[in-house]
């Protein structure tokens, strides 16, 4: 299938901070045999940490073993995988944790290809452990794995073979309307629609996990009306990923198709703009904008029929100042809906400026910052590494071949502590003294 963009995306096409479980280790010869013991039996059931410095430290230090890392983290990731099919859900959840903060922080594409196979059987067996509990966490971690050994192993036919063997198991948990909300945590949502933008090649899978996740939130919009019904807050995290995961799919949709789906989502999706969720809302104000942006794209005329509606409720949600939402919520939200205000008017999509190492990406159209969102969901703080080094993101937002630079050329790129500390301190009495001339009260202000 041909992978072209809309809009301005390129050609092609996480927060979470705790670490693994703790690490197994042996007790002080000095200590008591009660304290040995009482160790042992909290180290049993759990799987090794990420304890490797590799994972947080930059590259690029003259005392460090990049080869000795390297070795000492594959060593770690061995013990992960063998972990995951352990009898213990603890131990198989902190091997799951560990293996996602090290695939988001590290490129192993060599070492995952000789294990994917195994690991796609550990991750299917992991997805399908709590449905019937209705205990997601291990569901959750394990799409997340999944989604990151997507962007690991690419787009080609290993890559693709790995979500075709997982993508029935993501459709059948998400389709299923009588399991626990738990049971379908949004990470699977994320993890299709990640899994299907890398890997899928096929008109016909992309086609399917469009269907799959429209299913989700179009429940949630009522046939006709301006309001939305009001959702669980249990479905809120589930509702959201499944329209972002969507919306990113949107951006290689082929257009035959995009028009029967603009038709049929537009005049729906202005309803989840009244949602109780400040995450649902911000997610269908931005889908709304994506949808305007590729409509545009197919028909430079069009007009939408009941556009000053839409722009009234924007317009509400932009300068909203209700005392009841959080501060935070309410500041997000109004930055939100001004950018998706000024582009569905007519207007152009804000540019964004991301600078990583010595190169800067611009975020200059929706669909190219869906698909930048999506990737940061994923990655987290390995992003930056990631746009660096991985030629699969670097394909995708036209960043073109990996950088190569040695030592010398990186350490003159880089500002000394010392010139730091210096910039800093100009950088803050500058500051004051534009802030002491408007706090004096002899100062005019008019």
């Amino acid at each position: 299938m041909p992978r072209a963009r809309k809009g301005s995306a390129p050609r092609r096409g996480g927060k979470r901070s705790g670490g693994g479980a703790r690490s197994s280790t042996q007790a002080d010869s000095g200590s008591s045999e009660d304290e040995a013991a009482s160790e042992a039996r909290s180290t049993t059931s759990e799987c090794p940490s990420l304890l490797s410095t590799a994972a947080e430290e930059s590259f690029g230090g003259d005392a460090v073993d990049e080869q000795g890392q390297q070795e000492d983290l594959e060593e770690k990731l061995k013990e992960y995988v063998d972990c995951l099919t352990d009898k213990s859900a603890k131990t198989r959840q902190g091997a799951l944790e560990s293996l996602r903060l090290a695939l988001a922080a590290h490129l192993l594409p060599d070492f995952l290809l000789e294990r994917r196979l195994t690991l796609a059987d550990a991750l299917e067996k992991c997805l399908k452990k709590g449905i019937p509990a209705g205990k997601g966490e291990e569901q959750a971690l394990a799409a997340a794995v999944l989604g990151l050994l997507c962007i690991q192993l690419g787009p080609g036919p290993k890559g693709e073979e790995l979500f075709h063997s997982l993508q029935p198991l993501l459709v059948s948990v998400l389709s299923d309307s009588t399991a626990s909300p738990a049971a379908r945590l949004h990470q699977c949502a994320s993890a299709l629609g990640l899994g299907c933008y890398v890997a899928a090649t096929d008109v016909q899978d992309l086609v399917s996990c469009l269907t799959c996740l429209e299913g989700i939130f179009s429940r949630s919009c009522g046939v006709g009306g301006s309001t939305a019904p009001v959702v669980p807050v249990s479905l809120q995290g589930l509702l959201c990923a499944a329209l972002q995961a969507w919306a990113l799919l949107l951006t290689i949709c082929p257009s035959a198709h995009i028009s029967r789906i603009l038709d049929r989502q537009l005049p729906r999706l202005p309803q989840l703009l009244s949602s109780e969720s400040v995450n649902l809302r911000m997610a269908a104000g931005e889908t709304i904008a994506l949808l305007f942006e590729l409509t545009r794209d197919l028909e430079e005329d069009f007009v939408y029929k009941d556009m000053e509606a839409l722009c009234s409720a924007l317009r509400t949600l932009a300068t909203d100042s209700n005392k009841y939402r959080a501060k935070a919520d309410r500041r997000r939200q109004r930055s939100t809906f001004r950018a998706v205000l000024h582009s569905v008017e007519g207007g152009e999509c804000e540019e964004e400026t991301v600078r990583f190492g010595l190169e800067v990406l611009y975020v200059d159209s929706w669909a190219r910052r869906r698909v930048y969102a999506a990737f940061k969901d994923a990655l987290g703080s390995g992003m930056q590494h990631h746009l660096q080094n991985n030629e699969l993101l670097r394909d995708i937002f036209g960043l073109g071949p990996v950088l190569v630079l040695d030592a010398t050329a990186l350490k003159a790129c880089k500002i000394s502590r010392f010139e730091k500390h210096l910039y800093n301190a100009a950088a803050f009495k500058a500051r004051t003294k534009a802030r002491s001339r408007v706090r004096d009260k002899r100062a005019d202000i008019l």
